[in-house]
């Protein structure tokens, strides 16, 4: 008799929650609209009301205590209406009690738990049962002790909501997100009847709560981002993944900036490194859209600090120009030459001046007004002279590539005295898979250390058209050992395709390699792939090199 009775009690209080968590919802979602729709020039703004005090509950973090009883009928006056109740088999007449609270006020879940236990306590006393003649004892069936009053503790678990990512698990707002958790249950939560929220647009803080009351994802292109943010704000990680896979399957290379601005904002570095990648495959449109300008100062360095752009410095100088611009504008300055270095900052330095030609730097860069007459004469002089000067700039190649360098050399013994007279060393070559050379490794001379002019070319031998050539210079210690030439973009070389490699060198006589082969295999240390060089003879005056002796070593390549 007495379960039966404690699992109906049970079963009443259970509807009562639920009445009142949706009296709760509707009155969030009431107030939500009231505030979406008057802004009166003001940032966007939400409010919403909670019904009574907020920091009445019980964290929900802690333990809590519930009490249950076995009263009688509940009337029907005042407030909300209570959950019906089976009569007391021992209470008297008169047991009856009106339910709810007072008039103009709502329970929350925890008063409607407290006010149970309150009124249930009334009937049993209104009942005439045997409390009164027993002080200091509760009215209860036999002498057991009553149900009410028991504590039940529950271990704290640091942001339990995170783990919550079904609408079952999430019942509440508290139980959806830690924020709220603390907001309205914590050891400082608000007293106010109303919360607002200045920074969060209605629209994304409708999405969140979409989603944490049904499951709903409400995200598109105009609210990503800003539902990204509210979901971070209020720490729901479940939503902020719809939002990052949103971005990541509609990442293009006329947004690649924006998402990635956005993605070193929010801290997703799974983002910004796809945002990267997409950079670093198409460059050219994503200098030339228009969220290039917008991105801010690290952010362009982040991305000038690759060596994996695959672009012309030329075309990136005058791309980093434009938002130089842009960014003095932002800054209320007038895009002068001055204003412009100043605004790029340590940006400028980033620019790989030495890769571009000649003729490309004396078309730009020399006359933008950008670079100091110092530095233009020393990338001249670069350009023009050798030993070459030092100069402030990187001259390494961007390689638009990932993964390690490899190289092989075709050599098995160095040996002493290679003349030049300005004819090409030439060696003709072909590769069992598709590949992009960088460079080559030359030797140097025998007669210490020495600069040497270069030009170094890779030739389609069957159309005889240039793929990738660079007029650059080297220094050498005198040793035999070989010194990297690098083009200034990687060559792609196809599969089963006959390719000249050449090397024109000016300066005193160098080092030769000897016992040459005519089949070199290099073998990934992590992939174990496979990448065969076959070597030929190239026709024609090539200052003697061939497959058994001569120059060009040594070819250097990513895969």
């Amino acid at each position: 008799m007495i379960c039966h009775y404690f699992l109906f009690l049970s079963a009443s209080l259970i509807k009562q929650w639920i009445r009142t968590i949706c009296k709760f919802h509707r009155q969030i979602t009431c107030q939500f609209k009231m505030a979406a729709g008057d802004y009166s020039g003001r940032p966007p703004s939400l409010h919403f009301s909670c019904p009574g005090p907020l920091g009445n509950g019980q964290p929900s973090n802690s333990g809590y205590s519930m009490a249950t009883s076995n009263g009688g009928p509940t009337g029907a006056t005042g407030g909300v209406q209570g959950p019906a109740r089976r009569p007391n088999p021992q209470s008297g007449p008169g047991g009856g009690e009106s339910a709810g609270v007072a008039a103009g006020t709502q329970p929350t879940v925890q008063n409607s738990i407290q006010q149970a236990s309150a009124q249930s306590a009334a009937a049993r006393g209104a009942s005439g049962a045997t409390a009164a003649s027993v002080p200091g004892t509760h009215s209860s069936l036999s002498s057991a002790p009553p149900a009410a009053d028991v504590l039940v503790y529950r271990e704290p678990v640091y942001n339990w909501q995170a783990t919550k990512s079904t609408v079952k698990e999430r019942f509440v707002l508290a139980v959806g997100s830690a924020v709220f958790d603390a907001m309205f249950n914590g050891g400082m939560a608000t007293t106010s009847t109303e919360i607002d929220l200045p920074d969060v647009e209605p629209a994304a803080f409708l999405a969140l709560l979409k989603f944490l009351y049904s499951d709903e994802v409400q995200i598109g292109p105009e609210t990503v981002m800003t539902t990204l943010y509210t979901a971070k704000k209020y720490a729901v990680p479940a939503l902020e993944a719809h939002c990052v896979e949103f971005l990541k399957k509609n990442l293009r290379a006329d947004n690649a900036f924006m998402l990635l601005t956005q993605a070193r904002l929010f801290d997703e570095p799974q983002l910004a490194s796809l945002c990267l990648e997409n950079i670093d495959k198409n460059t050219g449109d994503a200098l030339a859209a228009e969220g290039f300008t917008d991105i801010d100062l690290d952010t362009l360095v982040a991305v000038l600090e690759r060596d994996t752009l695959g672009v012309r410095e030329v075309r990136l100088f005058v791309a980093v120009v434009r938002w130089a611009e842009a960014e003095a504008h932002r800054q209320q300055l007038q895009p002068t030459p001055e204003n412009k270095r100043r605004v790029l900052a340590k940006a400028l330095a980033l620019i790989r001046f030495p890769l571009m030609t000649i003729e490309e730097f004396a078309a730009g860069p020399a006359q933008s007004s950008i670079l100091t007459d110092s530095e233009v004469v020393s990338l001249f002089l670069h350009f023009t002279v050798n030993p070459k000067p030092r100069v402030e700039f990187i001259d390494r190649p961007r390689c638009c590539l990932r993964g390690k360098e490899c190289s092989i050399t075709r050599f098995g013994q160095v040996e002493s005295r290679w003349g030049y007279s300005g004819t090409s060393d030439r060696i003709r070559f072909s590769v069992n898979r598709r590949i992009f050379v960088v460079g080559f490794g030359l030797y140097g001379s025998i007669h210490g250390p020495t600069d040497y002019q270069v030009n170094i070319q890779i030739i389609h031998t069957d159309s005889n058209t240039v793929l990738g050539q660079n007029d650059t210079g080297f220094s050498c210690d005198g040793s035999s050992n070989t010194f990297r030439v690098m083009f200034k973009e990687p060559v792609e070389i196809l599969p089963n395709v006959n390719y000249t490699a050449c090397a024109t060198l000016k300066g005193p006589d160098s080092h030769y390699g000897t016992k040459g082969m005519r089949k070199v295999t290099h073998e990934s240390s992590s992939t174990g792939t496979k990448t065969c060089f076959t070597f030929c003879y190239a026709a024609g005056n090539n200052n003697g090199t061939s497959v058994e002796d001569g120059q060009i070593p040594e070819v250097i390549f990513y895969t």
